[in-house]
């Protein structure tokens, strides 16, 4: 699974809000009866953890996230469910991303009941205390920008975070993962720290991205062979094995 930060905003309901809100409910429901609220769920620029969603995969989760549910803290009960999507957007601002693309950014349209028991979590929206949001959904690719493999697939040897020249002599550009064809999206969250700046952050099944060296390591250089690495480096390259053999057991991600 994967998890990306959101944000969130307050927002009026109308007629056409309504409108998509009763498709989900069992009795029509009234403006009164309702509170609705903006999210900006992820976008295309790249995140604390060296990821982004390519703009494509931004287009597919628009339609995959429409129906689902928003609960608190990633923790999966019924009982802690408290909002649902009923509409989402793809939206551009004229901005360009640190790689070049026209910013992307995936927004939904989110709805609650309004009761006894959820009237603290709205008035804490209202509020602005209750704002950070984060988002769970599963990619079938993690493809690496400097070389160009899907480490769903295998490891390749770049470092997200790290620098490395895409051809010799070239600059040094830094290693990203883009996070492209999503295959489902789960559940947004209240959390107290999200990973995206301004939308989301992915994880793998371990909880710590993949690829990402441990303390002490150093990279594997490009044209290097294995006979060429420390120990040290071996063993990171074990381990980024073992997460990859993890994600496809469960072809599961966390932003």
């Amino acid at each position: 699974m994967t998890r990306k930060a959101a944000r969130l905003s307050a927002r009026e309901v109308t007629e056409a809000d309504l409108k998509n809100i009763n498709k989900f409910t069992l009795e029509p429901l009234k403006a009164e009866d309702v509170f609705t609220f903006k999210l900006a769920l992820c976008d295309n620029e790249v995140d604390r953890d060296y990821e982004r969603f390519s703009t494509k995969a931004l287009a597919v989760l628009g339609k995959l996230f429409v129906g689902k549910t928003g609960i608190k803290d990633h923790r999966w009960s019924a009982d802690n469910q408290v909002a649902r999507i009923y509409a989402t957007e793809v939206v551009q601002n004229g901005k360009t991303t640190t790689a070049g693309e026209p910013y992307t950014q995936l927004v939904a349209y989110c709805y609650m009941v309004k009761t006894a028991s959820n009237a603290d979590l709205i008035a804490e929206i209202k509020g602005g205390i209750k704002k950070e949001v984060s988002v769970g959904c599963s990619v079938s690719k993690s493809i690496c920008s400097i070389c160009g493999a899907d480490n769903t697939q295998r490891a390749c040897a770049h470092f997200k975070g790290h620098s490395y020249e895409k051809t010799p002599g070239a600059k040094k550009e830094i290693c990203t993962r883009i996070l492209d064809d999503p295959a489902d999206a789960y559940e947004f969250s209240f959390v107290a720290v999200p990973a995206q700046r301004n939308a989301g952050a992915s994880k793998n099944s371990t909880g710590n991205p993949v690829g990402t060296p441990q303390d002490g390591q150093e990279n594997t250089k490009p044209g290097e062979t294995p006979s060429d690495t420390t120990e040290s480096e071996k063993a990171a390259e074990l381990a980024v094995q073992a997460e990859l053999a993890a994600i496809r057991a469960k072809n599961t991600y966390y932003n």
